[in-house]
């Protein structure tokens, strides 16, 4: 076994090989970019090296400077981790070549797996099942299109070398296939430098279910069964499972035997996925094939009690597969949703910022987090916004899955970030969702259940109101008590902070905001708590306020657990699975209006602008695309927001724009 090894990456998957490297007493070495200087994966690591600036290019993707730390701090392996270099070639070549062990499978196969196109026509000879589609090498766009029409549409571009969703449209009709490939082709370009692309037909209500496989130099190869990933958004993963649900035993087999077929027909050794979409009827066709650990690898860890990572570093310092294929079996359910810094109502934008409250569940037996951040860190807009990875699991004697669901909804109730804008409360309606409950799984999910997953936004409900103005007065109370024991006279008068007066108890009146909505709650204080007044109504609350924003709060006799975290003027409540931003107001201060015009085109997040989809001079209505902005390797289109003309764009393709200017001069029509 290896003695001491670099990991080539960053955020949750470093920290996740550090932590398996520790178990095995291996010393472990990172790297960063000066982005990631304080990162957590820097601050676990027995050592860490800098590597460069904060792109990715000069630092994550810079082959000498990897290689080079390796031999400066004594590394004999390089575990890739996913993503950045982990299926690249040339990195595993020059591993080689430094006399430096590459965790992971063999060039021949990498470069096999490398391109969809040659992956298709190698798994053809192998025998593997594949999806109608054209795989050739003849990219003219018009070749193309008339490929696509050929086959029948709807259709998939996919980008050849790709993967996570980038680079990939769906296309519905002839007339949008020239556009989509060219998003396709330049957002391929970014993540991959290749914008080679392939076609396929788009199956309707298709899953897409995929079978860990791990070989190893002496022959051996088996697979660790499936993982059913169907729910999806814009062909990026968003909640996984093992095993798939109804999966019968004759299917697993069938398809077990097709994904070890696929890595002996390349000669495969180390952890890999082979990836199958599948039909309702079970029928199933080979996708790809990544050749390294998938972000998912957690929900196939809890169902076999194996670590995936230690197998890939025993496999990688030659010794065999420490299990066969009838050695390795399933117990229980488990699920894993990924945690990210994105705005789900604003198309997922991700969200930067620094995470200025950070919490979720305890780990336990049942409960797994795989995070590269803790309180306060940056989701900075260099990488990926991933936050955590929250697995559940669980082995009931009747319904596995079900007891999953609902441990993964409890977990994500009690995840509280403050800082940045996150997908939990999208999650948890996701988990929630009769679809889903009832395994009624396929790609489609989340854009057939848009209504249940994107309700209307409504006013906060009355008791979070309550529990706002409660920490509020709470922490008033704390404050005052704070002030008048740090007094020299304990006898003082000015000691007592119960709202005493001559002729009464004092009244106060507590000022929220809530999007349009604004309450004001006027505050009495009885006993040992207040008497709220919201909307003419009142009731009788009293609560412990903890230092971390822990609210235990009695209402009228209903007992509720909350938290409330103090950001600034913004208050967010946590309660039942739900986050509710409000703001306290002061009566006295009136912030003066921004200059930025109401229906103006401003950067969501920093980025680069590449391409203009309407010329200067045009009418344009609202919702019509007006520009694409490319952030975090994922395309943006903004839209306008109303009918109007479009003047000039302020920044030309190509140019980078920093968070929150405005990059269209647009002009409303007169009667929005």
């Amino acid at each position: 076994m290896f003695e001491t090894i670099l990991i080539a990456n960053r955020g949750e998957i470093a920290c996740r090989v550090i932590r398996t490297c520790r178990r095995l007493g291996i010393r472990s070495v990172a790297v960063y970019s000066e982005a990631d200087a304080n990162a957590r994966h820097v601050r676990l690591a027995d050592e860490a090296v800098c590597i460069g600036p904060a792109a990715a290019r000069e630092s994550y993707l810079a082959i000498d400077k990897i290689i080079g730390a390796a031999k400066a701090t004594g590394a004999q392996a390089i575990h890739p981790g996913y993503g950045f270099l982990s299926e690249n070639e040339t990195f595993a070549e020059a591993c080689a070549a430094a006399g430096v062990v590459f965790i992971g499978p063999p060039v021949t196969a990498i470069h096999a797996m490398g391109s969809k196109s040659e992956a298709k026509k190698l798994m053809e000879k192998a025998g593997v099942p594949l999806t109608p589609g054209y795989h050739g090498d003849n990219q003219e766009p018009d070749f193309l299109r008339q490929q696509a029409d050929r086959i029948g549409y709807p259709v998939l571009i996919k980008a050849a070398a790709g993967g996570g969703g980038k680079g990939m449209r769906a296309v519905d009709q002839s007339k949008d296939f020239l556009d989509a490939l060219a998003s396709c082709r330049r957002e391929a370009a970014a993540s991959f430098g290749d914008d080679h692309v392939l076609i396929e037909k788009y199956l309707q209500r298709p899953r897409h279910i995929e079978f860990q496989i791990f070989a190893d130099a002496h022959g051996n190869v088996l697979h660790l069964f499936e993982r059913d990933c169907s729910v999806q958004r814009r062909h990026q993963k968003v909640l996984e499972e093992a095993p798939a649900p109804g999966m019968t035993a004759e299917r697993r087999a069938a398809m077990g035997q097709a994904a070890v077929a696929a890595a002996r027909a390349v000669g495969y050794v180390g952890a890999g996925t082979v990836e199958f979409i599948v039909n309702q009827d079970g029928t199933f066709y080979f996708m790809e094939m990544n050749t390294r650990l998938q972000v998912e690898h957690p929900v196939t860890e809890m169902i076999t009690g194996l670590d995936l990572v230690e197998w890939q570093l025993k496999v990688g310092a030659g010794e065999t597969l420490p299990l066969t294929q009838e050695q390795v079996v399933i117990r229980g359910h488990a699920l894993e949703a990924r945690i990210y810094a994105e705005d789900p109502d604003k198309g997922f934008l991700p969200s930067v910022g620094r995470l200025s409250h950070l919490s979720a569940a305890a780990e336990t037996l049942h409960v797994r987090i795989d995070s590269g951040v803790e309180q306060g860190d940056e989701i900075s807009p260099h990488y990926d916004p991933l936050i955590a990875k929250l697995i559940v699991w669980d082995d009931g004697e009747t319904s596995p899955r079900e007891r999953a669901r609902l441990r993964m909804l409890k977990a994500l109730a009690d995840y509280r970030v403050v800082g940045v804008t996150t997908n939990i409360g999208f999650l948890s309606r996701l988990v929630a969702a009769p679809a889903f409950a009832q395994a009624d799984l396929d790609t489609g999910l989340i854009e057939r259940e848009r209504t249940f997953l994107f309700p209307a936004t409504a006013e906060p409900p009355a008791e979070v109101w309550l529990l706002a103005a409660l920490a509020e007065l709470l922490h008033a109370e704390a404050a005052a008590t704070h002030r008048s024991e740090a007094g020299r006279d304990p006898y003082s008068p000015w000691r007592r902070v119960d709202g005493w007066r001559l002729d009464g108890h004092a009244r106060r009146t507590v000022h929220l905001r809530c999007a349009e909505s604004e309450k004001s709650l006027l505050a009495t204080p009885a006993g040992s708590g207040f008497i709220l007044e919201l909307d003419g109504h009142p009731c009788a609350v009293s609560g412990r306020l903890a230092a971390d924003g822990t609210l235990a709060a009695d209402l009228g006799g209903r007992r509720l657990g909350a938290s409330v975290i103090a950001a600034g003027e913004t208050r967010h409540v946590f309660i039942d699975g739900a986050r509710h931003v409000l703001s306290v107001i002061d009566p006295l201060f009136h912030a003066a209006s921004g200059s930025r015009a109401e229906h103006g085109v401003v950067a969501p997040m920093p980025g680069k602008v590449v391409a203009h989809l309407v010329t200067p001079g045009s009418r344009v209505e609202a919702g019509t695309p007006l520009l694409i902005l490319e952030a975090m390797k994922m395309e943006h289109a903004l839209t306008a927001s109303a009918p109007g003309m479009v003047r000039s764009f302020h920044f030309a393709v190509g140019e980078q724009v920093t968070d929150g200017v405005e990059l269209v001069e647009f002009e409303p029509t007169q009667d929005t």
